[in-house]
């Protein structure tokens, strides 16, 4: 891809963006975007498919509480089409790849990628939902969604967790669990690297907690 094609469609994918959730802005944008690349670079994968599936893979974007939400991949991946066909330099025989890429970068259906395309945009997705970055992702939403940093009475879901009804809950339901999803070596070592962080984080979180007299100490 030229730099002025990538340089158009990063303008492109930035006007779109949402501005009212932190959780995804441009900056989540522009990471995964670099990510999909050095991954896509390591597996020799097709820049012209990943870049703006990268760049368009949120550009619809609900609360995530709103029923809309569970379509919003597909309403991307038709926008990033629309897009893309309208541009003259862009080869439009990989539109289709685009839009499969898109489709299947979402989480929540769980869907395993048939192109190796599709494999690293997923995986740079992901990577955004563990380590450091999710953690701050998590709590962004949290407070969008007036949901509890955690549940007082069972802070680390030993009992079991629901979907999302805290920020701890995510971490148990998603941050923690997508290092297994990855498909890529390189992504593997990113992700193994940031998982390890979210164990530290809920240990200190612990030693907090006990300190403020929310739980006892273990024997």
């Amino acid at each position: 891809m030229t730099e002025s094609l990538k340089s158009k469609l990063i303008k492109l994918a930035e006007e779109r963006q949402t501005k009212n959730d932190p959780s995804h802005d441009f900056q989540h944008i522009k990471r995964v975007l670099n990510l999909a690349v050095k991954i896509g670079k390591s597996v020799d994968a097709d820049l012209d498919v990943i870049i703006p599936s990268a760049l368009f893979h949120d550009t619809v974007v609900y609360p995530k509480n709103s029923p809309q939400s569970k379509g919003e991949s597909d309403e991307s991946a038709k926008v990033a089409a629309e897009i893309l066909d309208g541009l003259e330099d862009y080869p439009k025989e990989k539109i289709k790849d685009v839009e499969i890429c898109i489709k299947q970068c979402s989480f929540s259906k769980g869907i395993v990628p048939t192109l190796l395309e599709s494999k690293v945009l997923q995986d740079a997705d992901r990577l955004e939902a563990t380590g450091a970055i999710s953690t701050m992702r998590t709590f962004s939403s949290c407070g969008q969604m007036n949901r509890p940093l955690y549940d007082p009475g069972d802070p680390f879901c030993d009992n079991g967790h629901q979907q999302f009804k805290s920020g701890i809950d995510l971490f148990y339901r998603r941050l923690l669990v997508v290092e297994k999803t990855m498909h890529t070596d390189l992504a593997k070592k990113m992700a193994k690297s940031r998982t390890e962080f979210l164990r530290k984080f809920l240990d200190q979180l612990k030693n907090e907690l006990i300190e403020s007299d929310i739980i006892k100490p273990t024997s």
